[in-house]
């Protein structure tokens, strides 16, 4: 009785295990995609467009049909940057067995490869006569040292008959699919259909936020009034589509010490070698190429579609319909970042840009300040222009009140022939209640003189200093001196000076088509009055 127990043990310990049934789940029923930017991408930095370094959120919802027992589940259609360690399965009621990412995508080389030691058809085609000619064929040989086919005549080498050539395979070997796959493998007693959701981070995407400011035509002298409206290009490098998806950015810098490019490690489209000697004489070269029908013209231009700018927009809820207006996206906290979702579903494109609106602000006010480096180790022979700044506040007061993520800023002006380009700078993240000072360049209009007077040295009793400050404009300016550093310097004669980002400055009022003169003392901060 023991032994056969040990028979039997022995019997149902050499059985093979029952190979799991492999279900495909169904296309993406609902899609979620939260785009981050480049972590090491700096200030004044633009995005890569053509090797975007930032990643993506992706969540997928799918349906899945599983048998009883247990199961390998396919989701096709996965970014080609996944990162695959990353992946997480929810809504399977026997859980996670293990991940897979399939590394082989259908190509030529993986087809041969997968075909190898089977039956292929091969048709040949007689350029004098057109007559095809199709045969059986086993694949001998890999993809990636010519193609060898044996045939009823023997082996011969794809491409070395002197004939057009194709070949015909009667289907797809198993594990190759022409979009990446990701598969699961899971347990399920009863089996059932099951709504499951799978979310992974992606490398190769990337976003970056533009501003355009218009200031108003009712602005006079130093007070600036503008509209400001702001864009975010959202960039997908990836050759999947996310159709019909809700659409998210994070604005703000992530600590991110992984390496998601090294990661994503992308599934491989094997090429296809063919080799073939010679046919004739070598110093003759080939009659192969020459007599094969010339080759097809290449494809049309694919549309700017493809890798253009799509712009998002929805119509306005008015009885003039033929009217649109940008799709504004909606500030969100996300701990100490910033998140913006897009009101509507959008398709973001494989290998596209896409552009949505996020800030809309018609009434921001500010000031227009002039600015000029006067110290003692920077002086001027002829009067050089004053630096232009725009200066305001990020709160509801001025106009704003919104976090603003790093990007591009131009300015436009009106004029009587439209709107002119005054300038354009970068703008770093700001946020809420923050002062905000972006340059516009130098003034045409602005002007300082710097100088030493007196011949009298910082060191040694002090120096006196001299600036003349011309304004052209048909109203007074505001100018704000740079003076250096008040841990190097004091400044004896300019009262009301004051210290901003670390350096002492005076502000002064220029009058309309005028000029004025300042004059002050200069010693080095450690010696005495």
């Amino acid at each position: 009785m023991r032994r056969a127990a040990l028979l039997l043990f022995a019997a149902l310990w050499a059985m093979p295990a029952a190979a799991r049934e492999v279900v495909d789940a169904s296309a993406p029923k609902g899609l979620a995609v939260t785009l981050y930017r480049d972590p090491n991408r700096g200030e004044g930095q633009a995005m890569n467009r053509d090797w975007p370094q930032g990643f993506a959120m992706i969540s997928e919802t799918r349906q899945v049909t599983l048998p009883p027992g247990e199961s390998t589940i396919r989701f096709e259609g996965v970014a080609e940057g996944m990162v695959a360690v990353t992946a997480i399965v929810t809504g399977l009621p026997g859980g996670t067995i293990e991940k897979n990412r399939n590394a082989d995508l259908l190509s030529p080389g993986a087809l041969v490869d997968g075909t190898l030691g089977n039956r292929v058809t091969i048709t040949r085609t007689n350029p004098a006569t057109g007559e095809a000619r199709s045969e059986s064929a086993i694949v001998r040989t890999r993809a990636d040292g010519g193609l060898v086919l044996q045939t009823g005549q023997g082996f011969e080498a794809v491409r070395c008959s002197g004939l057009p050539e194709k070949l015909t395979f009667d289907r797809v070997p198993a594990g190759l699919s022409a979009q990446p796959v990701f598969t699961v493998d899971t347990r399920s007693p009863a089996g059932g259909t099951y709504a499951v959701t799978l979310t992974y981070l992606a490398w190769g995407f990337d976003w970056q936020a533009h501003y355009v400011a218009t200031v108003d035509e009712g602005s006079r002298g130093d007070v600036m009034r503008l509209r400001l409206m702001s864009w975010l290009t959202l960039l997908n490098d990836n050759g999947q589509s996310f159709p019909d998806a809700e659409l998210m950015a994070v604005a703000g810098r992530l600590n991110v010490t992984s390496d998601y490019r090294s990661l994503a490690d992308p599934p491989d489209a094997k090429a296809l070698s063919l080799v073939c000697y010679p046919i004739g004489r070598t110093a003759d070269g080939s009659p192969v190429e020459a007599m094969l029908p010339p080759p097809p013209p290449p494809p049309p231009t694919p549309p700017m579609a493809e890798r253009g700018i799509v712009v998002t927009a929805q119509r306005l809820e008015l009885k003039t319909m033929d009217s649109a207006a940008p799709m504004v996206a909606v500030q969100e906290e996300l701990g100490d970042l910033k998140l913006y979702r897009v009101p509507e579903h959008v398709t973001v494109a494989a290998k596209g840009l896409k552009q949505v609106a996020f800030l809309d602000k018609d009434a921001v006010r500010g000031k227009l300040v002039y600015q000029a480096d006067c110290n003692w180790w920077n002086t001027t022979d002829e009067p050089a222009p004053a630096q232009m700044r725009f200066e305001t506040v990020n709160d509801a007061r001025h106009g704003l009140g919104a976090a603003l993520p790093m990007g591009g800023i131009t300015f436009f002006e009106p004029s009587s022939r439209g709107d002119l380009f005054v300038g354009e700078q970068q703008l770093r993240d700001y946020a809420q209640g923050q002062n905000v000072e972006v340059a516009l360049g130098d003034s045409a209009q602005v002007f300082v003189r710097c100088s030493q007077v007196g011949g009298g040295d910082p060191d040694k009793g002090g120096g006196e200093m001299k600036a003349t400050l011309i304004n052209a404009n048909p109203h007074q300016v505001t100018l704000r001196l740079k003076l250096g550093s008040p841990l190097q310097w004091r400044l004896p004669g300019l009262s009301g000076s004051r210290v901003k980002d670390g350096e002492a400055v005076y502000e002064v009022t220029i009058p309309a088509n005028g000029k004025r003169e300042l004059a002050w003392g200069v010693h080095q901060a450690n010696t005495a009055e």
